[in-house]
């Protein structure tokens, strides 16, 4: 078990949460849970209801898409100090994939009303979050094909 100046460490290295000060660190810390999952076991699968947010402690996950299906496909695999479940610390939405361990693993689970009742005690905590996401979409984005413009004839 982590004692809570551990996980305030921890935590401040931990993108997302990386802009916060020492007070909201100390909060955030105070409303982490921690689970321990074996090697192999799912977290969450994909369209469950999503309510909370993970961060690896130690250990490793695989986000997969399409479970049991043909197209089954793992398309990522998170690490120490990685998130996910963020999506669902914003909207009311579904899980967009499952996610099962690919290790035995220590995560940090943050439920999303308590996420919440940080920011209305504390709003810049969210913009802190928000840009971090923005950050991470600007840079999931494919870069754009260069067109080339049509040469016009000479006059």
């Amino acid at each position: 078990m982590l004692l809570t100046m551990e996980k305030i460490l921890f935590l401040k290295s931990v993108p997302i949460f990386s802009g916060m000060t020492g007070e909201e660190l100390m909060v955030l810390a105070e409303i982490v849970e921690e689970i321990e999952i074996k090697e192999g076991e799912t977290v969450f699968r994909e369209n469950d209801p999503g309510e909370d947010l993970f961060v690896i402690v130690r250990g490793k996950v695989n986000i997969i898409r399409s479970e049991g299906t043909p197209s089954e496909a793992i398309i990522a695999m998170l690490e120490e100090r990685e998130c996910f479940g963020e999506m669902s610390i914003l909207d009311d939405e579904p899980r967009s994939a499952t996610v099962r361990t690919a290790a035995d693993t220590l995560l940090l689970k943050i439920q999303q009303d308590e996420f919440r009742e940080l920011i209305r005690e504390e709003p810049d905590v969210a913009f802190k979050v928000f840009r971090v996401f923005t950050r991470r979409l600007r840079n999931a984005q494919p870069e754009p094909e260069l067109q080339q413009a049509p040469i016009q004839g000479s006059v």
